[in-house]
């Protein structure tokens, strides 16, 4: 029983009417309590409070029931000696900590803004919902393949904002001491100007200042551009090694096999033959417990196995 509830709550498989019809009950609550989330921060809707308590109530007691299967069943998806060990273990984990900080602020906590605040994390939820398909796995394993890469890139940056800070205290402190207070003004300047977010708020007005600030405007895209890069160069690389993949698979798919019975034309005859005679690639023979490669002057017994191209299959009689 335990086994059958595992593979319901998992992603659904092909087939599997309760779990698909588990996934879409997940997917349902997931978007409704989020959206509940929303519409109660509008004053217009305040007259729907009570529906939207009834709402986030009921699909916060579907999460509850899930929580309890997941931490029932944890033994069989984290392998452990001890089920203490696996049911801790799902506790500590990304979905178990979602699924626990979602639950609490509904019954708990509820006149604590701290605490109230945890209800974002519901949003988390989200990603449950593609953790265990190709899109979220691309991003998780490109981020995890080039982190070494965007650490590098990202530590440039922050060098650049650092030295840009330092110059522009030095620049701009004279003119503007009550903007520019100390390094850290101008480290706040300096990250507005970098990653191009521009508030205005602080702004050189001496010449030296404008020079410099025009200076780093022009690394500030260079930089930021850096781990773009590298993470759409990931993605490339990514998704070239699943065409191949994929490649691979339907030459797979186009080989089969012909096995030479006793009597037939294909006996006696050597590789190059079957070449020269029916056009035939033929990549292997299995002969028995061994693989034989197919060289030229290779002689066809009866019971061998040849793996030929599929297209070859129909043409002689084997």
């Amino acid at each position: 029983m335990k086994k059958r509830v595992f593979d319901i709550i998992q992603i659904g498989k092909k087939g599997d009417i309760p779990s698909i019809a588990f996934d879409y009950a997940l997917t349902g609550n997931i978007v409704l309590n989020i959206l509940v989330l929303v519409l109660e921060t509008f004053d217009g809707l305040s007259a729907r409070a009570r529906a939207f308590r009834a709402v986030e109530v009921a699909t916060t007691l579907f999460f509850c029931v899930e929580y309890l299967l997941r931490l029932w069943t944890a033994d069989l998806l984290h392998r452990a000696r001890n089920p203490l060990v696996s049911r801790l273990r799902f506790v500590f984990s990304f979905d178990g900590l979602v699924a626990l900080f979602s639950i609490l602020p509904v019954f708990f906590f509820r006149g604590v803004v701290a605490f109230r605040m945890l209800r974002v994390v519901r949003i988390l939820h989200l990603f449950r919902l593609n953790a265990k398909y190709d899109s979220f796995n691309v991003i998780t394993s490109v981020m995890r393949e080039k982190s070494r890469q965007i650490l590098s890139s990202l530590f440039i940056i922050a060098v650049l904002m650092v030295a840009g800070s330092i110059c522009m205290y030095n620049a701009e402190h004279a003119a503007q001491p009550e903007v520019f207070r100390n390094a850290f003004s101008g480290l706040w300047w300096s990250v507005s100007t970098t990653l191009t977010i521009g508030y205005g708020d602080i702004y050189p007005v001496t010449p030296a200042g404008t020079v410099l600030a025009i200076f780093l405007a022009f690394l500030g895209v260079g930089a930021v551009a850096i781990p773009t890069g590298i993470i759409g160069a990931g993605f490339v690389e990514k998704f070239t090694r699943a065409e191949n993949a994929v490649k691979r698979f339907h030459d797979v798919s186009a080989i089969g096999e012909i096995r030479v019975a006793e009597g037939s034309e294909l006996a006696r005859k050597t590789i190059d033959d079957l070449r020269r005679s029916y056009g035939m690639t033929v990549y292997l023979v299995v002969r028995g417990d061994l693989s034989v490669l197919a060289e030229s002057n290779l002689v066809v017994r009866p019971g061998d196995i040849l793996i030929v191209k599929s297209d070859h299959l129909a043409k002689p009689s084997a």
